[in-house]
């Protein structure tokens, strides 16, 4: 039975934007051509609703947004939060606790908004690898003195922690640790990170459960992703794109591979199978 894409979620860091984080203009114009054509075309993104582009979270037509790994699934036009799953402030006291005894900058997610102690976020360029990643960080963060406190002072459940080491020996240890508490999901879309999520919360099934409230099926949903928070997105939809510049485990986990973010490969992916013209899926 041949099917239709009616919707597709598209990650953004080495997916929907290049290296300078920046859309190109044609894969800008692909994303309006599949508006117009009907298809529900979101952010399915780790960062927070403010760490998205403006332009993208202003784009005419796109109607959903899909944040912090899928802890929180926004309506753009009304700031609607249609669904949300967060991390307990329990369990982010201890994971904030457990990745504070090695050299981190640690951040947290509230309400879409992110936060990160400041004495390290003067110190970006030991925590980030890319030049670009530094500068989105220091325009999208509000530097506080210390987020343990931030978190105890908040009292309540928050969208997501993130943790940014200097070295890799160190994550791998804090990666032990964290595992052994059941109740976090544990993905490092940039490889020298970890995200910090609420067990269960993945990209996928928040684009299956926005589906399910738009009433689109499963295999009538597209995702494309570069990293391993993109894993089960991939898996779990209908068809899984991966990019050219994806780590393998990802392309594995993939139903087509295309071009590189440098190349507009999600943009080229979304002609091929989801326009009128493109290929039906079967």
């Amino acid at each position: 039975m041949e099917y239709r894409i009616k919707m597709i979620g598209v990650d953004l860091d080495g997916t929907l934007l290049n290296e300078k984080k920046e859309i190109t203009p044609r894969t800008k114009n692909v994303l309006e051509k599949a508006i117009a054509e009907g298809i529900v075309v979101l952010t399915a993104t780790g960062r927070p609703w403010m760490g998205i582009p403006e332009e993208l979270r202003d784009f005419p037509g796109m109607k959903y947004a899909l944040t912090s790994n899928g802890a929180r699934i926004i309506d753009t036009r009304t700031g609607q939060v249609l669904e949300e799953h967060l991390l307990s402030c329990d369990l982010a006291k201890k994971a904030l606790e457990i990745c504070g005894k090695y050299d981190t900058l640690l951040e947290v997610y509230f309400d879409g908004q992110g936060y990160a102690d400041e004495e390290k976020m003067a110190l970006v360029e030991k925590y980030h690898k890319n030049p670009n990643m530094r500068e989105y960080m220091r325009k999208t963060r509000i530097p506080v003195r210390d987020v343990s406190e931030l978190v105890q002072k908040e009292n309540r459940g928050l969208d997501k922690v993130q943790v940014l080491f200097a070295d890799m020996q160190e994550r791998s240890r804090a990666w032990q640790e964290l595992e052994e508490e059941n109740a976090l999901e544990l993905v490092s879309s940039l490889g020298y990170n970890i995200e910090i999520n609420a067990a269960g919360v993945d990209k996928g099934n928040g684009l299956i459960s926005l589906g399910r409230m738009l009433g689109i099926r499963p295999e009538e949903i597209m995702a494309c992703g570069d990293g391993d928070n993109d894993i089960n997105m991939l898996r779990n939809t209908g068809f899984g794109v991966a990019m050219a510049n994806a780590e393998q485990e990802v392309k594995d986990a993939a139903d087509y591979i295309t071009l590189s973010n440098e190349e507009d490969g999600a943009a080229a992916a979304i002609e091929k199978f989801a326009l009128r013209g493109g290929k039906d899926l079967c």
